[in-house]
């Protein structure tokens, strides 16, 4: 029996160590870097990544996937299902025991779907799985950028809102990549190539990117972030299995929903907490105590989301 039992831990290590590995020791390397006191512009490589590696990622991966626009719809109504069960759910509780909604619904409901959530559906599940987080991320960075900011700002000065999402080059990659996927257009070779060549550095420099953070973020108050953590991975997880059981989501569909919806906290919260002065070291905690409760939990979630082999 217990040998048994050792062969069935080997053979699942063994299939899950290909996906996680890539992740483990890539954000690895940014958290050593930082540590090492090396420097890193992490304002310059955000911007780099997400105004330019990320935007080409999502055109050239829509244009060669052979995922039906459909199917990117059903996922996005998912994302957006999710993160109105939780804003509301959580935003309900925070109220009832006397927490404050400005500081503590961004991290609970906005995870880190990009850094984290994109390389592991991508190793996962392949370009499908990749195309198919990019629209839950798309989603995300919808909420983050309208609700999520006047959450954490305290409301009014809509008008900077919508500048806000306008301005997003991100948000017009996935509206021309949609276009792509409509019109079944054919992208030139050169340009193919080219977006392929930019896009290709935003994965990886996402999860060095994630470990310098980790690494940089200055904790000085540990207590409730446990609460909180546990909130947002087991909160999103629940969320993310009631919306793929509502729109009955199957195979890649239902494996990114479930991974992307269990993310730990977005680092981007923890940016908002400090630039409108809503307890920022709090935030900083939860951001690393999710991501390491994250971490330790991602085998088994992958062990759950993951067809049989």
């Amino acid at each position: 029996m217990l040998a048994e039992f050792v062969d069935w831990l080997s053979m699942i290590f063994f299939s899950l160590l290909p996906i996680l590995a890539p992740v483990f020791i890539a954000t690895g390397v940014g958290f050593v870097w930082a540590r090492l006191g090396k420097e890193y512009p992490s304002d310059f490589i955000g911007r780099l990544v997400i105004n330019i590696g990320t935007p080409c990622l999502i055109i050239v991966s829509m244009a060669q996937t052979d995922v039906q626009l459909a199917s990117i719809y059903r996922v996005a109504l998912a994302a957006a299902g999710v993160f109105v069960v939780t804003g509301v759910g959580f935003a309900v509780l925070l109220k009832a025991f006397g927490q404050s909604i400005h500081t503590y619904l961004p991290p609970t409901v906005l995870p880190n779907n990009g850094n984290m959530g994109l390389p592991v559906c991508l190793f996962a599940f392949g370009e499908e799985g990749l195309a198919l987080a990019l629209g839950y991320f798309l989603v995300m960075m919808l909420f983050t950028f309208t609700a999520g900011i006047a959450v954490v700002a305290g409301g009014g000065r809509w008008r900077d809102f919508a500048l806000s999402v306008v301005r997003q080059p991100v948000l017009w990659a996935m509206a021309i990549a949609v276009a792509v996927l409509i019109c079944n257009w054919q992208l030139p070779l050169w340009l193919s190539n080219t977006l392929e060549l930019l896009g290709g550095f935003a994965i990886p420099l996402m999860m060095i990117t994630l470990g310098v953070s980790l690494a940089q973020l200055k904790v000085r108050r540990w207590h409730r972030s446990i609460v909180f953590s546990m909130m947002r991975l087991a909160g999103g997880l629940l969320a993310g299995w009631l919306l793929c059981w509502a729109l009955d989501l199957k195979g890649v569909e239902r494996g990114v929903v479930l991974l992307q919806s269990a993310m730990p906290v977005a680092v981007f919260t923890y940016l908002l907490a400090l630039r409108y002065e809503r307890d920022h070291q709090e935030v900083a905690a939860i951001v690393i105590a999710s991501t390491i409760m994250a971490f330790i939990g991602m085998p088994v979630l992958l062990w759950w989301v993951l067809p049989p082999a």
